[in-house]
This record gives C-alpha cells, sequence and structure tokens, in this order.
C-alpha cells in the first residue's frame, strides 16, 4: 500500500509567497515515491491570504486549508495540521522557503528507513541578522543549563515526524503554553537530524517581533525548567552571606571609628535585595500566569472554515 505525506504549512500574511511555495513544493512532492497532501493552515491572516489557498485548493485536491477564526499564533497552525494530517509521516515548514522543500524526499528517504524524529538543524540563516542568530544560539545554550531535556541547538519548527510519533504530540501533549519543537524532542523514538541552509525570504518579513521572541523564549524555559522557581532559595542563601559580611563589617567598623559608616552602601544592598525580590514574584507570577491558562482549558484554536478537508 502506498505511503503519504502530510506537509503541515503555517500561513499568516503570506499572500505574496504562496504561489511560488506551492510551485516548488507540488512540483517535488509530485516526484516522491510516496503519495502526499498539502494542509495549508491560514492562522487568522489579514492579507488575501485565505483567497489565495482558495484558489490553490479548488486547482488541486491534495491541497487541503484549515482556516483560524482569528490569529491563534505559529504554534497553534502547527498543532492544527498535525490533527487533522492522515499522513504515514507528517513535515511542519513555513510558508516563505525559508525551510527549503528539495529536502522532502531526503526526509521521506529518512521516514522509510524508520526513523521517527527528523530534526532540521539550521546550519545559516544569513536573512536573520547577527543580533537573531546570536540569541538562538544563546537560548538554546540557556535551556539545555536549565533543562532536564537537551534540545539539538538551532533545531527549528521544520521538522518531520512519523505517524507514530505524531498520535503521541496530538494525544498527550495539548498545553495551551507550548514549544512544540522541544516536544518533537522530547517524546523519545528514532531521532536523526538533517542539516540545511535556511533560504532568503521569498516575501514579506518575519512575523516575530525581539518582544515576541523574548516572551516566547520566557514561557519555553518555564515549559521545561522549574530552576527559576528555586531562585528564592538561592537568592535567600546569597541575602544570608552578605548580611554576614555587612555585619561583620559593621562591627569592625564601629571597633575602628566608633561609628557604623557605610550609607551608600546599605542603601544599595537595600535595591539590590529588593530587585532580587521582585524579579522572583515576577518569575512565580509567570508560572502561575502558565497554570491559569491550564486550568481556563479554552481551546487551542478555532477552525473558521475548511477546504478539501472531510468533515
Amino acid at each position: 500500500m502506498e505511503k503519504t505525506l502530510s506537509v503541515v504549512v503555517s500561513c499568516y500574511n503570506e499572500e505574496l509567497a504562496l504561489d511560488q511555495f506551492y510551485k516548488e513544493t507540488a512540483s517535488i512532492l509530485k516526484r516522491l515515491d510516496w503519495d502526499y497532501e498539502l494542509i495549508f493552515v491560514n492562522d487568522g491572516s489579514q492579507d488575501g491570504t485565505m483567497e489565495v489557498l482558495t484558489r490553490l485548493s479548488e486547482g488541486d485536491e491534495k491541497v487541503k486549508v484549515i482556516s483560524f477564526s482569528r490569529n491563534f499564533g505559529h504554534e497553534a497552525a502547527m498543532i492544527a495540521g498535525l490533527d487533522y494530517s492522515k499522513g504515514d509521516g507528517i513535515v511542519c515548514m513555513d510558508a516563505d522557503l525559508q525551510h527549503p522543500p528539495e529536502y522532502l524526499p531526503e526526509i521521506v528517504k529518512k521516514l522509510s528507513e524508520g526513523y521517527d524524529v527528523i530534526n532540521m538543524v539550521r546550519t545559516k540563516n544569513e536573512s536573520a541578522g547577527w543580533f537573531k542568530n546570536l540569541a538562538s544560539s544563546a537560548f538554546y545554550h540557556l535551556i539545555n543549563v536549565l533543562s532536564d531535556v537537551k534540545f539539538e541547538p538551532n533545531a527549528s519548527d521544520f521538522f518531520a515526524i512519523s505517524k507514530k510519533a505524531g498520535k503521541v504530540l496530538k494525544d498527550n501533549y495539548r498545553e495551551k503554553v507550548r514549544f512544540l519543537r522541544g516536544y518533537v524532542q522530547n517524546i523519545g523514538f528514532r531521532k536523526t537530524t538533517i542539516e540545511y541552509e535556511a533560504r532568503v525570504r521569498v516575501a514579506g518579513e518575519s512575523k516575530y517581533s525581539i518582544k515576541k521572541l523574548i516572551a516566547f523564549s520566557l514561557n519555553t524555559i518555564m515549559c521545561f525548567s522549574n530552576l527559576p522557581l528555586k531562585l528564592g532559595i538561592y537568592a535567600g542563601c546569597g541575602a544570608g552571606v552578605m548580611g554576614l559580611v555587612m555585619m561583620i563589617y559593621t562591627i569592625w567598623s564601629w571597633a575602628r571609628v566608633g561609628t557604623p559608616n557605610g550609607y551608600a552602601t546599605t542603601i544599595v544592598l537595600i535595591c539590590f535585595m529588593f530587585a532580587v525580590l521582585f524579579l522572583i514574584v515576577g518569575v512565580i507570577g509567570n508560572y502561575i500566569a502558565i497554570l491559569f491558562a491550564e486550568l481556563k482549558d479554552r481551546p487551542i484554536y478555532i477552525v473558521g472554515e475548511t477546504k478539501n478537508v472531510e468533515e
């Protein structure tokens, strides 16, 4: 029986890139030994993305479209694509062609060899700029230090999984605050990596601002590590040591000059301790916010309409 590859494509305001993406990707998929389905997830786009996807789906029954009722985010779009996929292998990628479709034959080869998880590791991304590249490397180094789960450095949202691995993600990884590429590396199974160079974005611009990247990084750390919660213990130990040093210094100053000195030092220490205290309160508050989001149990996404998808 012929196997099927499900290609999940997250789209947010990708009107200008979709035609070229479809042309290149469909051309490659048609030459594979596997059958395929192209699942486009429209994440509440504000431009003409849905009109382009509707046209593509009308001209090709293998093109399936899931359109959200509003913008739910890139992670939710990939989750929706996994939920609707029916293939023996699933590939997640972006529509801007920074994830090169020419690697699809190699991915299928690895899936055919029995690998369940294929991490696509980015070796170069010149269009991102030096700051984002540096920040990405620093993030993976930090999360590997803080978390028990070890992540593949520079692994991206371009990855592939088998149907078995996909079922685990569909059934068991339904957090409201999530890091899908981290879950992919966390589920185990037989895995391998493929290195690639990110292509220049064919159209549009990055949807992740520096502010969004920082918030995303903080949520990821808190999803995979409870070490920030222990900051209070470490800060308390540090404050105890500093207090002891200040006590010794005060006694020494009193014995030497008769009047304890160090007003400026005392003020600096108080400001420092309050800064640490508020940092710890903020960390705890962020964890509580994540717990609150999970307790509300609102849907990860809401589908507004679909094209070529069986109800």
